[in-house]
């Protein structure tokens, strides 16, 4: 018996193009929200069967709020629906976004290991940004979210 195989991606979400670097988030980035937005592409773009058909095994399994950065499961049948359907969200909330595809992998093990490397390059570069204004709280919340990946389970 073959076990049920699955598609990670790593996914990196970028905030209305025309804000301020410095200026607060207008939204905050969570599974549940991607993850409605993502389901509303696939509904619009695909109808209910698309929908039915990739809600199997679709799961938003991490988010980085800090440096916009997700893990998304879709069955290997299915990926390339929810891969498109990703690409055609222009809005979370009232908040305009693009989803930028970084790593795809068949493991979450591989799928770990690139969002690690992104998640540091990204925070580094966050850092560089905020430079001064970087608090305490969020630096401990960066390292929660590390946490978090590297427990990532199927």
């Amino acid at each position: 018996m073959v076990g049920f195989k699955n598609r990670y991606m790593v996914m990196e979400v970028f905030l209305d193009p025309n804000r301020d670097l410095l200026a607060v988030d207008p939204i905050i980035i969570t599974q549940f929200n991607v993850s409605k937005a993502i389901k509303d592409s696939l509904l619009e773009n695909f109808g209910e069967c698309g929908l039915a058909s990739s809600l199997g095994s679709f799961q938003v399994k991490y988010v980085n709020p800090i440096t916009k950065l997700c893990i998304i499961r879709a069955s290997r049948e299915e990926y390339q629906k929810v891969w498109s359907a990703t690409t055609m969200v222009r809005s979370i909330g009232n908040c305009p976004v693009l989803f930028n595809l970084l790593d795809l992998s068949g493991s979450i093990k591989a799928c770990k290991n690139a969002a690690l490397k992104c998640d540091e390059l990204k925070f580094e570069q966050h850092k560089l940004v905020v430079g001064a204004n970087l608090t305490a709280e969020v630096n401990q919340q960066m390292q929660n979210c590390l946490e978090k990946i590297k427990t990532l389970e199927h």
